[in-house]
C-alpha cells in the first residue's frame, strides 16, 4: 500500500516531468532542426533546378532487358526528352553494359530512337538484393526490402528532382518521398500482390505462387495467408506515397484502387505498343505454306509456356488422325532471357518439348532482333498467348495489329481490355485450358478466309488506342504535375 502511494505521489510525476522535459528539450529541437535541413535540401534543390533543368531519374534496374517494361521506359523518356529538352534523364540500373550498347538495344528492338549523351547511368552495385532467387522463402516481402536495400543505394548516388519508378518497386517510394523530398511517380504494370492470389492461396490451390506442399496443408495455408495480408497492408501504405500512380490497364487498375485506394491520382496509360509500323505489314503466308503459330513473351514461370506445348500436344491429339495437316503445324516460341535462369528456364522448356514429342513441332528463338520478328509476323497465321491475369498484355496488342489471329488467356488485361470475342465483333479468341487452345487453333485454321480477313481487319482497327502516340500524351499529361513548378 504505502509502495502504490509513493509510485502515485512521487514517481508518477517525475516520470511526467521526465517526459515533458526530453519532448521539450530534445524532440522539439530535433523536429526543428530536422524541418530546417528539409527547408534548406529543398530550395538548394530548387535554385539549381530553375538554372539548370531537372534531374529526372527513372528507377529500372533491368533497363536492358526486352520486355513490355523496357519499351515504356524508353518510350517515355523519349517522350519527356521531346517535350522537356532542358531535362537531365538518369537511369537506376544494375546493368553492367556500356551506354550506347543500351541505347542501341532499346533501338533495335522497341524501334526507339534516344541519343546515348542525353541519358546518364546510374550504376548500383547491390542488384543482388532484388534478385529473387536469393529469396526461397518470404520473397516478395524480402525481395521487397531488397529493393528498399537498392533504393537507398540509389538516393546516395543521387538526389533527384523527380522519381520515376517504372518497374514497381514501391517500396522504394517512402526512401524517394521523404528522404529525398522529391514528387514520386510510378508506371506499375502489375500489383505484386492482389486479392486473385491470397483466393488462389485461401482455397489451396496448386500454382507457380503457391506450392503443393502448402495447399496441402491447413496450418501453413493459414499462415501463408496471414503473411499476404500483412504484406498486402505494407504494400498499400507506400504506394501511398506515390503523387501520381499510372497504370497500364484495367484489371491493374481495379487491383491497384483496391490496395492502394488513391483513385484521383491514379491514371489508366496504356503501354506503347508497336501499332503503327506493324499495321503496314503484309502476310506473306500462302495456302501450300506450313501453318506457323508464334509466342512473343519472355521466358519467365509467369508467361507459361508449358501451357503453350500442352496446347500443341492437345492439338496433336485431335488432329491423330490427319498427320498430313499436323505435320504442317509448326510453334515459335520468341522471347529474351534476361538472366542465367532464364536460359535455365529454356532448357526446361525444350526437355519438356522432348518429353511430350513435340521436338519437329516446336522452336525456340531466343533475343531475336527487332527485324527478324517482323520477318516471323508476316510469315505467321496465329500467334498464342498464354499467361494467366496477365496485367495488360503487349505481345497480345502487337500480334493483332501485325495481322495474326491472336488466341490468349481468358483473364487480365486480353479479357478486360484487349480483346473482343462477341459474334459479329470478334477481335480474337480467348482460352484457358490446353483443350481450349488446341480447339480454338484448329477453329481458326479451318476458318473460311473471308472469315479470317474479317478478323483480322477487326482487331487491327481495335489497337489504335494502344500505340506509342496515344501512350506519349497519356504519360506526359499524367506526369506533367511531377515536372510543373509551381
Amino acid at each position: 500500500m504505502i509502495f502504490e502511494i509513493f509510485t502515485l505521489v512521487i514517481i508518477l510525476p517525475m516520470l511526467l516531468v521526465g517526459v515533458f522535459l526530453f519532448g521539450a528539450f530534445v524532440i522539439v529541437p530535433c523536429a526543428f532542426i530536422f524541418a530546417s535541413w528539409y527547408m534548406r535540401i529543398k530550395e538548394r534543390k530548387l535554385q539549381r533546378r530553375k538554372r539548370d533543368g531537372p534531374n529526372i531519374a527513372f528507377f529500372h534496374p533491368y533497363c536492358n532487358g526486352g520486355g513490355g517494361g523496357e519499351r515504356v521506359l524508353w518510350v517515355a523518356i523519349r517522350a519527356l526528352l521531346s517535350r522537356y529538352p532542358d531535362s537531365h534523364i538518369h537511369i537506376y540500373t544494375v546493368e553492367t553494359a556500356e551506354a550506347t550498347a543500351i541505347v542501341n538495344k532499346a533501338q533495335n528492338q522497341f524501334n526507339v530512337k534516344v541519343e546515348p549523351e542525353k541519358i546518364n547511368f546510374i550504376r548500383l552495385s547491390m542488384g543482388k538484393a532484388i534478385e529473387p532467387e536469393r529469396y526461397p522463402y518470404f520473397t516478395l516481402l524480402l525481395q521487397s526490402l531488397g529493393t528498399m536495400v537498392l533504393g537507398m543505394e540509389a538516393f546516395m548516388k543521387l538526389n533527384p528532382d523527380i522519381y520515376i519508378d517504372t518497374m514497381g518497386c514501391a517500396f522504394t517510394y517512402p526512401i524517394f518521398r521523404y528522404l529525398a523530398q522529391c514528387p514520386v511517380g510510378c508506371y506499375t504494370h502489375y500489383p505484386i500482390i492482389t486479392s486473385t492470389m491470397m483466393r488462389r492461396v485461401k482455397h489451396r490451390l496448386t500454382s507457380y505462387n503457391n506450392s503443393s506442399v502448402i495447399a496441402r496443408n491447413p496450418l501453413l495455408t493459414w499462415c501463408k495467408l496471414l503473411y499476404y495480408k500483412v504484406f498486402g497492408w505494407m504494400y498499400g501504405v507506400v504506394g501511398r506515397c506515390a503523387d501520381i500512380v499510372m497504370v497500364n490497364g484495367t484489371w491493374t487498375e481495379d487491383h491497384i484502387n483496391e490496395l492502394w485506394r488513391v483513385p484521383l491520382n491514379t491514371h489508366r496509360v496504356y503501354p506503347p505498343c508497336e501499332v503503327t509500323e506493324l499495321k503496314k505489314l503484309r502476310s506473306l503466308v500462302k495456302d501450300s505454306d506450313p501453318i506457323r503459330i508464334i509466342s512473343v513473351a519472355q521466358f519467365r514461370p509467369e508467361k507459361d509456356h508449358p501451357l503453350m506445348l500442352q496446347a500443341m500436344y492437345e492439338l496433336r491429339n485431335l488432329l491423330i488422325k490427319n498427320e498430313i495437316l499436323w505435320n504442317k503445324i509448326k510453334l515459335v516460341l520468341v522471347g529474351s532471357c534476361r538472366h542465367p535462369a532464364d536460359e535455365e528456364r529454356v532448357r526446361h522448356l525444350r526437355d519438356l518439348a522432348k518429353h511430350l514429342a513435340l521436338d519437329d513441332s516446336v522452336a525456340f528463338l531466343v533475343n531475336a532482333p527487332y527485324a527478324q520478328l517482323l520477318q516471323l509476323y508476316q510469315t505467321s497465321a496465329l500467334a498464342l498467348h498464354a499467361m494467366w491475369n496477365e496485367h495488360f498484355g503487349i505481345g497480345v496488342v502487337e500480334c493483332m495489329a501485325a495481322g495474326l489471329i491472336t488466341i490468349a488467356h481468358r483473364s487480365g488485361g486480353p479479357l478486360a481490355d484487349i480483346i473482343e470475342t462477341s459474334e459479329g465483333s470478334r477481335t480474337g479468341f480467348l482460352a484457358s485450358e490446353p483443350d481450349e487452345y488446341a480447339r480454338a487453333i484448329l477453329e481458326v485454321i479451318a476458318m473460311p478466309t473471308d472469315e479470317k480477313k474479317r478478323i483480322i481487319e477487326a482487331a487491327r482497327a481495335s489497337v489504335d488506342r494502344f500505340s506509342e502516340k496515344e501512350f506519349e500524351k497519356a504519360f506526359l499529361r499524367a506526369t506533367e504535375p511531377l515536372v510543373r513548378l509551381d
